[in-house]
């Protein structure tokens, strides 16, 4: 930490911080003023601090790097060459004539972008510049920034699913400041009444409990999940990628008592068989309170996804409770799920997926409109008569090397508002699967709790 100090410090050295009063173009009086433009000027310090950033981040889950215009250009330069990621560069407007384009450089579709960005406060910079990347159909999932003023930028994107990771806070700085004496206690005193008193409020409506979701629920797959969430005080679903039934069985015998879902990939069952996988799974479902997830994401015309849900081997209509469909087929490819809940895949979490912000609200509308619609998987938040499952949730990883990115059970719960966490390898491959399952529900729902005023029971 003093080595983090001592770079601030030279850095300090260089202006880019002012104390006195400062009208900021939002019209408000400010006791400081953030400016780290003189960085570029210094090629150690720019270099180093590219270093910092790419320090704090998982760099195997990025395919491009971009900085917000202007300020940052200087700082995504310095990161892409140290880290071997190639630049893209963002104009503020496209250019007249020419290509006419708004973001230069080479990428493909698919690809996960890192933006960076020198100070955030209201975030509104960054809300103007992810739209017009995610047009191109590259993805922003993680932003990195070397101030944060403290004035609630961070957490209105957090809230809109993206992680945010700061090298340093204004509080950090002052306090590091008045440790070498170059800010006094008085001055302390005035930035923090400054930053309690301007924080940017954002007035997003109140989360809705369980049993508020339960009474508007109409579908009756969704009661009978929210019912199950609600009695035993769990939001937690397992993935259950192993390859027997053997492990299959025991894996939903040691973990039932903790989960409301277990979700299958049916397919991957080497010694598939109705009567000695499906009929003994479906006990356990009793025996545990706890439903059948086939994620199948079917993908497919109406009539192809109606013979691979109700025939074949695996005759996944007698079984389960709840499906997962991608809705590329279109509204009519969704009515063949007659007497099951689909949960219609709106996001991936893994690296590089197509499904960006265009594909998203397109489907997001088809999935409010179908009544045999429940909820969706996806990064982001959902509107409240939806609900929201999210996958990729560890309590530790930030990524797997094979692109699959995570979330932790708080992020989720409280920034992106999701109704069900998905863990898979966080448990099935725990060498005790039953505590991890434990610790996954612990945390799912103290989060849960703690968003939504509740009291444990």
């Amino acid at each position: 930490m003093e080595s983090k100090k001592k770079f601030f410090l030279e850095c300090y050295e260089l202006g880019i911080i002012k104390f006195g009063r400062f009208t900021l173009k939002s019209g408000i009086e400010s006791p400081f003023y953030v400016d780290l433009r003189p960085l570029a000027s210094d090629p150690k310090i720019l270099k180093r601090l590219a270093n910092y950033l790419l320090d704090m981040l998982p760099l195997d889950n990025f395919d491009l790097i971009c900085g917000v215009p202007y300020a940052a250009l200087p700082m995504a330069t310095a990161m892409s060459l140290e880290s071997y990621l190639p630049l893209i560069i963002k104009r503020k407007e496209a250019k007249e004539h020419g290509t006419k384009k708004l973001i230069e450089g080479i990428y493909k579709k698919g690809q996960n972008c890192l933006l960076v960005e020198d100070v955030i406060t209201s975030g509104k910079s960054l809300l103007e510049t992810i739209p017009e990347i995610e047009d191109e159909g590259i993805t922003v999932s993680d932003i990195v920034v070397v101030l944060d003023r403290e004035q609630g930028g961070k957490e209105l994107l957090e809230g809109k699913g993206y992680r945010v990771h700061t090298l340093f806070t204004i509080s950090e700085v002052c306090k590091m400041l008045q440790e070498e004496e170059h800010l006094c206690d008085d001055d302390v005193l005035r930035i923090n009444e400054f930053l309690r008193g301007n924080q940017i409020t954002f007035k997003d409506a109140p989360r809705m409990t369980y049993e508020q979701k339960l009474d508007a629920a109409e579908h009756s797959v969704a009661k009978k999940l929210l019912e199950t969430a609600i009695a035993k005080n769990s939001n937690l679903i397992a993935s259950a990628d192993v390859l027997t039934t053997q492990e299959l069985l025991e894996l939903a015998d040691k973990i039932g008592p903790h989960i409301v879902a277990l979700k299958t990939h049916i397919d991957i069952i080497t010694d598939f068989d109705p009567d000695t996988t499906i009929l003994p799974l479906k006990d356990l479902a009793v025996k545990h309170n706890f439903l059948l997830m086939e994620d199948r994401k079917f993908a497919d015309i109406g009539y192809t996804q109606e013979l691979q849900f109700s025939y074949g081997m695996y005759k996944i209509s007698n079984w389960a409770d709840f499906v997962t469909s991608h809705v590329i087929g279109g509204y009519e490819s969704l009515d063949c799920f007659l007497n099951v809940g689909v949960v219609a895949i709106l996001g991936m979490s893994s690296k590089g997926t197509l499904t960006d912000r265009n594909y998203h609200e397109h489907a997001l509308k088809l999935a409010q409109d179908h009544p045999n619609v429940i909820g969706g998987v996806s990064q982001k938040q959902l509107p409240e008569n939806l609900l929201l499952f999210t996958p990729g949730i560890s309590l530790s990883d930030s990524g797997d090397g094979k692109g699959q990115q995570y979330h932790s059970p708080e992020h989720a719960i409280k920034n992106l508002r999701t109704d069900f966490i998905i863990v898979g390898r966080g448990i099935y491959k725990s060498d005790d699967a039953e505590s991890a399952a434990l610790q996954y529900k612990l945390a799912g729902w103290n989060a849960y709790l703690a968003e939504t005023g509740k009291s444990a029971r």
